[in-house]
C-alpha cells in the first residue's frame, strides 16, 4: 500500500509538471450520433505508426463493441484496469502485448467511472511514451475521468456536411462539458486534399465564432477501402498495406504528433462555464453585429442551438 501511496503522489507531481507521457484522447461522436467517422481505425493506425517509429505506445479502449481495440487485438475483458487502479497490479503486467507493436489495456465504463483523478494519473504516468484513448463519451457527451487528462482531444470527422455537424456537436458538448478550449481535427476518408482544407475551415470558423474554440489541423487522410480490409483480417493498414495512401498519411500525422507543442500548465486551469443566458445573449450580440449574417447551414443553425440542445 505504501508503494501505491507513493506511486499517486509521483503521478500528481508529474501531472503538475506536465511530464510523463503524452496522453492523446481520439474523441468519438455524440452519444445517438450516425458514427462511422474512423474513430478506431485512426487510433489503431496511429498506434502501430508510432510503435514502428520507435514509440512505447499504449492504447487505452474504453469502446465495448464489435469493433474495437480489443477486439482487434483479442484482449480479454479480466478486470486488468481495475486491478492497476487499486494498486493489485501492475501496469506493465496487467497490458496485452500486440503484434503491432503496441500494448493495449481495455477500460470498460463499469471499471473505470469511479476512479478519481490521482487513480487514472497512475495509469496515465506510466511507462510508454504515448498514450492514446479511444473514448467512448457518455450519453451527455461527457469525457470519463481517464480521457479528460488528456493532453490533446482529437475529433475524427469526415469532409459530408452530416459529419462536420456531427463533429461540431460533439466539440460543443466537450467544451461545455470541460472547458475544453483546443481540439485537433483528423479529417478522414478524404479524395480530395482542397474538400478537406474547406471542411476544417468551415468548421474551426464556426467554432472560434461561437464558441470561441480554437481548431488546430492533425491532417487527413485518403480513402482507402483496405483501411477496412485490414480490419477485417485483424490487423492495421499501417501493417498490413503499407505502400497505400491511407498509411502513408497515418504515418505522417503520427510523426507529426510527436512535436505537437505541450499545453501549458495555466491551460488546464479551466475558466467557469457561461450560463446558458450568457451564451444567448454573446451570439445574439454577434448576430445583430453583422459579423454572422449570412445564409444559414445546418451547421450555422447548430451552432445557433443552446447548449443543452445538442
Amino acid at each position: 500500500m505504501d508503494k501505491f501511496v507513493s506511486d499517486q503522489a509521483e503521478g500528481l507531481r508529474r501531472l503538475l509538471t506536465r511530464n510523463g507521457s503524452r496522453v492523446v484522447a481520439v474523441c468519438g461522436a455524440p452519444a445517438g450520433g450516425s458514427g462511422g467517422a474512423g474513430n478506431t481505425s485512426t487510433v489503431v493506425n496511429l498506434a502501430c505508426a508510432l510503435a514502428a517509429q520507435g514509440k512505447d505506445v499504449l492504447v487505452i479502449d474504453e469502446r465495448q463493441n464489435g469493433l474495437s481495440v480489443s477486439r482487434l487485438a483479442k484482449v480479454p475483458d479480466n478486470g486488468a484496469l481495475g486491478a492497476v487502479l487499486s494498486g493489485k497490479r501492475f501496469l506493465q503486467d496487467a497490458v496485452t502485448r500486440t503484434p503491432f507493436g503496441f500494448s493495449v489495456i481495455a477500460a470498460p465504463r463499469d471499471e473505470r467511472i469511479s476512479q478519481d483523478a490521482a487513480h487514472c494519473r497512475v495509469l496515465l504516468d506510466g511507462p510508454a511514451d504515448i498514450v492514446l484513448i479511444d473514448t467512448q463519451l457518455d450519453r451527455s457527451g461527457a469525457l470519463s475521468n481517464l480521457a479528460v487528462q488528456a493532453h490533446d482531444f482529437v475529433i475524427v470527422t469526415r469532409v459530408a456536411p452530416a459529419a462536420i455537424t456531427e463533429a461540431y456537436a460533439c466539440i460543443k458538448r466537450l467544451h461545455y462539458a470541460h472547458a475544453i478550449g483546443r481540439f485537433r481535427v483528423v479529417v478522414n476518408h478524404v479524395k480530395n486534399g482542397a474538400d478537406a482544407q474547406v471542411a476544417f475551415d468551415n468548421l474551426a470558423g464556426v467554432a472560434s465564432r461561437y464558441l470561441s474554440v480554437q481548431l488546430m489541423p492533425a491532417g487527413c487522410v485518403a480513402e482507402d477501402p483496405r483501411v477496412a480490409r485490414a480490419h477485417e483480417l485483424s490487423r492495421c493498414a499501417v501493417e498490413a498495406f503499407p505502400a497505400t495512401a491511407a498509411a502513408r498519411d497515418y504515418r505522417q500525422i503520427a510523426a507529426e504528433l510527436q512535436y505537437w507543442p505541450m499545453p501549458k500548465a495555466s491551460q488546464f486551469e479551466w475558466p467557469v462555464q457561461p450560463s446558458r443566458a450568457e451564451t444567448q445573449h454573446g451570439l445574439e450580440r454577434s448576430i445583430n453585429s453583422g459579423a454572422a449574417r449570412r445564409t444559414e447551414t445546418p451547421l450555422m443553425q447548430l451552432a445557433m442551438s443552446s447548449p443543452a440542445s445538442v
